[in-house]
């Protein structure tokens, strides 16, 4: 049997745990475009990050994967140079991988409500209404996000009824409320310039979107869970961009 795109990269990811290398067929050995900026272009890119793993190789666990279209995307804890959670974006082309986008960042103790970075719901439903789903996160990032719009707030949400993964903020509007008021004092601002794409799959949406946190140029990967047309659950990675001189590849972030 032909595995499913998400099947290929679930396989992929896995094989750092077993050392396979059968799945590294499953990328286009001609065509790789690198979005990670720390990572060198195509499959010789890669392949010297894994020359430089340390003893005992990469270590990965796949929470969460998803697909839409051509492109595949997880949530995936990871022993990646330390203890990291990751999102990760494959495109494929002709059921081989193409391209990948990824945002990482260190595992960190559980949030002001007992959250940690990965737990919560993991069950895809709703499948029908995907399209529904994304529309509903990109107009909240858009609006509330981007344009600031904080007087719409409550349409997106249940009450307060939101649970939280950020490893800064609690549950709820509240909790979201407490940790930007906090920010704030701290003079920290995070702003969202930009939305790149939004992706989904049934009740689970991603979003990645640019712009800066305490004043640093930054990529935001924002996973949604929506319940009866509601943002219900939220996990997140926001890293840093790399300086320009710093770049391995030159495809950009995004």
């Amino acid at each position: 049997m032909s595995l499913s795109n998400k099947e290929k990269v679930v396989s992929l990811l896995n094989s750092f745990n077993t050392g396979d290398p059968t799945p590294i067929a499953y990328i286009n050995p001609h065509k790789y475009i690198q979005h990670n900026l720390a990572v060198g272009d195509g499959l010789a890119g890669f392949g010297e990050v894994m020359k430089n793993a340390p003893e005992g190789g990469f270590k990965s666990s796949v929470v969460r994967s998803f697909q839409d279209g051509d492109y595949v995307f997880t949530h995936t804890e990871y022993d990646f140079f330390g203890p990291k959670i990751g999102f990760d974006v494959f495109r494929f082309e002709d059921d081989l991988i193409v391209e990948h986008w990824d945002n990482l960042i260190e595992i960190k103790p559980p949030n002001p409500s007992g959250h940690t970075q990965i737990d919560g719901a993991t069950e895809i439903t709703d499948l029908d209404k995907t399209a529904e789903n994304k529309k509903l996160v990109e107009e909240f990032l858009t609006n509330i996000l981007v344009k600031g719009e904080m007087d719409k707030v409550g349409n997106y949400f249940d009450g307060d009824n939101y649970i939280q993964h950020n490893p800064a903020v609690g549950d709820g509007l509240s909790g979201l409320g407490a940790a930007l008021k906090a920010m704030a004092e701290q003079g920290i601002e995070m702003k969202y310039n930009k939305i790149h794409k939004v992706l989904g799959e049934g009740n689970f949406v991603l979003a990645i979107s640019e712009g800066e946190f305490g004043g640093l140029h930054t990529s935001y990967y924002d996973l949604f869970r929506v319940e009866n047309g509601k943002i219900a659950e939220h996990w997140d990675v926001i890293e840093p961009i790399l300086p320009e001189a710093e770049h391995k590849n030159q495809n950009g972030k995004f």
